[in-house]
């Protein structure tokens, strides 16, 4: 399959992308479409490494986003991630001009923990 163009973008989180893929798959199976090796190997890639539901992670991004020192992108990955320690939230953290404090890194991690 080759693209052509970029019609939209937007930031989604990995259980989202689940989401989509299901119905895509839902969609092949229905029709009686082959699914190409990419597409199975992105849907088994999702469903792996998907810990929580599409609502869910929009819910953790949009409290997330709500916070100081919050980049969408970072919001997007720590919600994609579902890190369960201090030394998870700081590898997402290292490409920063800035370090988070531990009082800061708790908060995270406690919204984290409440969405999982």
């Amino acid at each position: 399959m080759k693209v052509k163009g970029i019609i939209s973008e937007e930031r989604i989180t990995l259980p989202e992308l689940r989401s989509s893929l299901q119905k895509i798959e839902a969609a092949r199976l229905e029709s009686g479409k082959e699914m190409s090796y990419e597409l199975r190997r992105s849907i088994e890639h999702a469903n792996h490494l998907s810990k929580e539901s599409a609502e869910s992670s929009k819910d953790l991004v949009d409290k997330l986003l709500g916070l100081e020192k919050m980049k969408p992108d970072i919001a997007y990955r720590i919600a994609s991630i579902m890190p369960k320690s201090r030394d998870e939230l700081r590898a997402i953290y290292a490409k920063e001009r800035f370090t988070l404090s531990g009082e800061e890194l708790d908060e995270i991690l406690d919204l984290v923990k409440t969405h999982f």
